[in-house]
């Protein structure tokens, strides 16, 4: 059912670019607004969640863990 849908989105879209009543000239700035509200929309609930454990996409600020440091000496069989 996807596939059926979106070929047909893009046939109807590809035909759409053959008439000049679809040429609608856009201002740059509204799409800019629009890409972030969509963005903010969909990435809301990954933000809350990055804001509710405290997770940190930067390494400044970070805590770091030191593990036991490696002598490089092997286990003799």
């Amino acid at each position: 059912m996807f596939r059926h849908s979106a070929t047909k989105g893009i046939v109807i879209a590809m035909i759409c670019t053959f008439f000049d009543a679809f040429n609608v000239p856009v201002f740059w700035p509204i799409l800019v607004m629009y890409f972030i509200m969509l963005f903010c929309i969909t990435m809301k609930r990954q933000i809350k969640h990055m804001i509710k454990y405290r997770y940190l996409p930067f390494t400044h600020g970070k805590r770091t863990y030191r593990g036991k440091e490696d002598t490089g000496k092997t286990f003799a069989s």
